[in-house]
């Protein structure tokens, strides 16, 4: 596979038109990761099965490679994420209620998670290719107040929800909940959980949210730039044991995702395109 990827590794960044093009960071672009030396390239294509050669031999890995995009779905994806005119990445409009949201035109996506774990530093990474979109990035937890919408062209939107836990919203379940339950064109929610911390009591509210409402729904663990090794690998069979023994409407894998370093940016970017209908990949299961 990275053999494979490194083989064929050429792209060109694109800036905005009619002004002096914002660069996007190092690595954001795929064809920058294929430029990498192969030990760093497998970390940040895909961390997941990085983190799999540590496990002693024998171990059950089946849910470390349950989507494994090849060179030309990455490419397919990424390309859904560069700029494209007037109809490329653009910030749609914010909402308290699901009455007030934008029409649900496109398929959606929505992110979720407790204060400060990283959900709009991600989201900005997941956009890096078009830095002239703002998503508000702040150092004081809790900062989203209000479900903020994204249009990626004409193949999806990405909703940026407010924090749960530590300075939530006071009509944070209530306006959550009734997203979740109106929302029609919502195709999968990603919840994020802090790789160094790991699942928490407060990541608990948002997971047994999505069980009773039956939404399918993935975990993302973030940060795991911040974390050892030793402490992500433990977190991360914690967390899949959890979501084997516990959970319904969960995605078996769990995807690792680094908004600093971009490892997992890739992978995220073509589960998010494939889950949406723009990107048809056999998942293994």
């Amino acid at each position: 596979m990275l053999r494979a990827l490194r083989g064929r590794g050429r792209g060109r960044a694109g800036g905005a038109a009619g002004r002096p093009p914002l660069s996007p960071p190092p690595l954001a672009a795929l064809a920058q990761v294929l430029r990498l030396e192969p030990g760093r390239l497998a970390g940040v294509a895909f961390p997941l099965e990085r983190l799999a050669r540590c496990l002693a031999p024998g171990a059950d890995t089946a849910a470390f490679g349950l989507f494994r995009p090849g060179l030309a779905e990455l490419r397919r994806a990424e390309a859904l994420f560069r700029p494209r005119g007037p109809r490329g990445v653009r910030y749609a409009g914010s909402a308290v209620r699901p009455g007030h949201a934008p029409p649900p035109a496109l398929p959606e996506v929505c992110f979720i998670g407790r204060s400060n774990v990283g959900k709009s530093s991600l989201i900005r990474a997941l956009f890096s290719l078009t830095p002239e979109v703002e998503v508000r990035v702040s150092k004081t937890p809790g900062h989203t107040k209000k479900m903020n919408f994204f249009n990626v062209g004409k193949y999806f939107t990405l909703v940026d929800m407010p924090g749960y836990g530590y300075r939530a919203p006071q009509d944070f379940v209530e306006m959550v909940e009734a997203y979740l339950q109106e929302r029609h064109n919502l195709k999968r929610t990603f919840l994020l959980v802090d790789g160094v911390a790991g699942l928490q009591k407060t990541d608990h509210i948002g997971i047994d949210m999505l069980e009773e409402f039956g939404i399918p729904y993935v975990l993302v663990v973030t940060k795991i730039d911040r974390a050892s090794k030793g402490l992500l690998l433990r977190n991360v069979l914690e967390i899949q044991e959890f979501v084997k023994e516990k959970t319904q409407g969960c995605f078996p894998q769990l995807f690792l995702v680094s908004s600093l370093e971009f490892s997992g940016v890739h992978l995220l970017r073509c589960f998010i395109a494939h889950v949406t209908g723009n990107l048809p990949i056999a998942e293994t299961s």
